[in-house]
């Protein structure tokens, strides 16, 4: 059978280093569009970095993308907070649009330039989205939205720039988008659908992390 067509529109790659986000907390969350080509490796965007190597960066968490369709509802909850103006708000490193993570699957392999992509897990927020935009609520209507963007590992080291397509080359896994793996392991789903859990927790192109979490959820 056919693989689905799906490509995405790159609306910008962005980077960024470690800065405070509010008095003792750092974070790389706040990103730069970069210009022209950059390069892609195993760990991501050339010039990118993390604040906490323990819980960011790493194969598995490469590359964060979240779509860009998620920003008109974000406004809506935010108040159209300044920081909703352009990409990179929540400190991904793509900005696209095309689909989100409701069609969006575990194991999709994506061409971006010279560079491929697999989506490793979804994003598990965590309290910095509250210090980055100033308020409580935030991490609480990221997780009870899913609104959170996604992981890819890099597969095939290359060069892209802002304005590429991501083009879909394989979906090995069409019954898991990520809205569905991260209902069920992050938002409290698991208790509706535990054969779906101890399926994942057997899904080898899981993040390691995430995998470790349903093993513990299907016991």
């Amino acid at each position: 059978m056919d693989e689905p067509s799906l490509s995405l529109s790159v609306d910008a790659l962005l980077v960024g280093s470690p800065a405070l986000l509010a008095p003792g907390v750092m974070s790389a969350m706040g990103k730069r569009s970069v210009r022209g080509p950059v390069r892609i490796g195993w760990l991501g965007l050339e010039g990118d970095s993390v604040a906490d190597p323990v819980h960011h960066g790493g194969h598995d968490k490469a590359v964060h993308l979240v779509p860009h369709e998620h920003y008109a509802w974000w406004r809506g909850v935010l108040d159209d907070h300044p920081l909703l103006d352009g990409p990179g708000a929540f400190g991904e490193n793509i900005s696209t649009r095309g689909a989100t993570e409701a069609n969006l699957c575990l194991g999709d392999r994506f061409a971006l330039g010279s560079a491929v992509l697999e989506i490793s897990h979804g994003r598990q927020p965590c309290a910095k989205l509250n210090a980055r935009f100033g308020r409580k609520d935030v991490l609480g209507q990221a997780i009870a939205s899913g609104h959170c963007g996604l992981y890819l590992r890099v597969i095939e080291q290359g060069e892209a720039k802002a304005g590429d397509a991501m083009i879909l080359l394989e979906r090995p896994l069409e019954d898991w988008p990520i809205a569905r793996v991260f209902n069920l392991l992050i938002a409290g789903g698991h208790k509706a659908d535990p054969a779906g859990v101890a399926q994942l927790a057997e899904t080898r192109v899981l993040a390691d992390a995430w995998r470790v979490r349903a093993e513990k959820l299907a016991r």
